[in-house]
């Protein structure tokens, strides 16, 4: 026997919003280095020859930021709402793909805070609770919350 396939009511993948391209970070990190090599052979001029260094410090702290924000643009969150059940996907990069089926019927979604930053979109399930879209503005997260909202009732709806 094989099960019908069940209807699915939302399905979504999120992901953070990239701030910039490969190509304008070529021209922010030749901007930055340009600048560092210019105040730096202007200090050693002057006979301070240690600013040189300090200032290729400067760069390549700049440097491992951007890089350290994109590795963490590669985060990705899947969410899927069946009448049955509610799929939570997360991968991170470096890290084990993580994934969690929740019941539909006893589910409880909640956003705490919708129009402040350091808000939460949860999802909960007896005594777990899982905070989806931290990377998103407020105003994403709001209307997320609205969407998934609307699907748990529809899909609770056609259960019972």
């Amino acid at each position: 026997m094989s099960e019908t396939p069940s209807t699915v009511y939302f399905d979504a993948t999120l992901t953070p919003n990239v701030a910039l391209s490969p190509r304008a970070f070529l021209v922010i990190m030749s901007l930055v280095g340009g600048m560092s090599f210019l105040g730096g052979i202007m200090f050693l001029s002057m006979g301070a020859f240690p600013v040189l260094g300090w200032f290729g410090l400067d760069a390549l702290a700049i440097w491992f930021a951007f890089r350290k924000n994109f590795q963490n643009l590669k985060e990705e969150t899947t969410v899927r709402v069946t009448a049955e059940t509610i799929r939570l996907t997360h991968a991170r990069p470096g890290q084990d793909r993580k994934e969690v089926h929740l019941p539909t019927a006893f589910t409880r979604l909640s956003l705490a805070y919708p129009e402040r930053k350091p808000s939460e979109l949860r999802l909960a399930h007896g005594q777990t609770a899982y905070v989806i879209g931290r990377f998103l503005s407020p105003r994403e997260r709001k209307s997320l919350h609205a969407a998934i909202e609307s699907a748990i009732a529809k899909a609770r709806a056609e259960r019972y």
